[in-house]
């Protein structure tokens, strides 16, 4: 955790967390996941410009008590002047770096992502949660990481009966629908869906079976209420196939994708301790 007053401390969170970025991009196999990484990415963009501002400024006004290893203030204060010249031209390389990031995330929000051919299968919701509930499972993310969030939302997954309760109500897509600012990780057969900035998130699993060719018959997508799941930069776009059409429930007007999710049924000891 980042501690806002200790600049070693940080700057050694920081590098250690653009290794494990580093690591995690080797393989993307989910490609609307790049869109909120750019965001972020963005983001740390503009405070490293700021860091770099900052550090010069702190060699330029510390120079005073700058000098070489032999004592030479003269020596000491004109490396200090070279420091920080060097790292406001650094910014001003940065500042081309944020621009051409920037001018890759708009074209990146523009995309929407097919499923790979011969790979799109369904996902059927296990479980959604917002608000109050929501924030405890994101601290759970924050503090253990994805997979204890996963772990945790995997208490609600009933198996057959939750599969079944996603057929009967309409709780069945062809791609997990991830929308702007959304974070997605996918292990094994569940994919978790969160966002800290809306506090929501959801749980959802693979399902396999082939449609019921009776019922599967395209039916308008439910209106998305404004920052949820669905359209938007880095979504996923509907798959193309008609094995692969989601059974929706019937559309309702102003309905939100949020509310279309199961949410968990109040039982001794399967919910979120209060």
């Amino acid at each position: 955790m980042p501690t806002f007053s200790d600049p070693t401390k940080d700057a050694a969170e920081a590098s250690e967390a653009l290794r494990g970025l580093a690591h995690a991009t080797i393989r993307i196999d989910q490609p609307a996941q790049m869109y909120p990484v750019l965001g972020d990415l963005l983001s740390g963009v503009r405070s490293l410009r700021q860091v770099l501002d900052q550090l010069a400024s702190a060699h330029v006004s510390g120079q005073p008590r700058a000098f070489d290893d032999d004592g030479d203030a003269a020596a000491g204060a004109k490396d200090a002047l070279a420091a920080a010249d060097e790292l406001h031209q650094a910014a001003t390389l940065i500042d081309a770096a944020h621009d051409r990031l920037e001018a890759a995330m708009n074209a990146a929000g523009r995309i929407a992502w097919h499923p790979e051919p011969g790979t799109a299968g369904r996902w059927v919701g296990v479980v959604f949660l917002d608000g109050e509930e929501a924030d405890r499972v994101l601290d759970l993310i924050q503090r253990d990481g994805t997979t204890a969030g996963i772990e945790h939302l995997k208490q609600w997954d009933y198996g057959d009966e939750t599969t079944d309760a996603a057929l009967a109500n309409g709780y069945v897509y062809d791609t997990p629908p991830v929308g702007n600012l959304d974070r997605t990780t996918t292990e094994g057969d569940y994919t978790l869906i969160y966002n800290p900035f809306l506090s929501h998130v959801s749980l959802l699993r693979v399902y396999d079976a082939p449609p019921d060719p009776a019922l599967d018959e395209p039916a308008p997508a439910p209106a998305i209420a404004a920052g949820g799941m669905g359209g938007g930069p880095g979504r996923v776009a509907p798959s193309t196939d008609a094995a692969a059409t989601t059974r929706r429930a019937p559309a309702v007007a102003g309905k939100d994708w949020f509310a279309a999710m199961p949410r968990p049924v109040q039982n001794a000891g399967r919910g979120l301790g209060r």
